[in-house]
């Protein structure tokens, strides 16, 4: 590894929540995840340590082991500013939509047809705005301990794709990407990092 690459993963990703300014330490892939890569290459992205997600205080049930980073680099939550919006592996994905519609629901807000790359899209008319954006579930990615989380509100959790349609603003990333879940340019916006 270059000192210009160790250096770099000697900082910590700096957020702010409600209450103070946290952290949470950058994770090494010992595996390079750069689309062409050789062998001992250096790795180039920065990984969190995701334990869990909730949307609105639940627990979103998945298969945890997805968020570790196994012995063949694949795994873990990285954070892309390539990708504009978050790429979740199907599981992950699968359980994150199905617990976003449910709280949801609870507000009476109406599902409407997706649009492509969406899977979850609402009638938007039903959604108040507020200084955080639409009036949606928070989503809070849980990190090293329960009580460091990076919390997610609607501005940025949500996409609006046209009139009246407003789309959860993450992306299946398939069964098996080697990354489980990368958090994209969309979710990083106007985030103090």
């Amino acid at each position: 590894m270059s000192d210009v690459a160790g250096e770099c993963f000697q900082y910590a990703l700096f957020f702010l929540n409600t209450v103070s300014l946290t952290y949470t330490p950058l994770i090494l892939n010992p595996v390079s995840t750069a689309s062409g890569y050789f062998a001992g290459d250096p790795f180039t992205d920065y990984f969190i340590g995701v334990k869990s997600i909730k949307i609105n205080e639940n627990f979103v049930p998945l298969n945890t082991s997805l968020l570790s980073i196994n012995t063949e680099g694949y795994g873990g939550t990285k954070i892309s500013t390539a990708d504009p919006y978050t790429v979740m592996e199907t599981t992950i994905y699968n359980a994150v939509i199905d617990t976003f519609v449910e709280e949801l629901a609870k507000a009476n807000v109406p599902r409407v047809a997706s649009v492509a790359t969406f899977g979850a899209c609402f009638n938007s008319k039903n959604i108040v705005g507020t200084r955080g954006g639409p009036a949606v579930p928070q989503i809070d990615v849980v990190l090293q301990s329960k009580s460091v989380y990076w919390r997610i509100f609607g501005a940025n959790s949500t996409v609006q794709v046209k009139n009246a349609v407003l789309c959860l603003g993450f992306v299946d990333g398939g069964a098996k990407p080697r990354t489980s879940i990368v958090i994209g340019g969309h979710q990083l916006e106007n985030n103090l990092l």
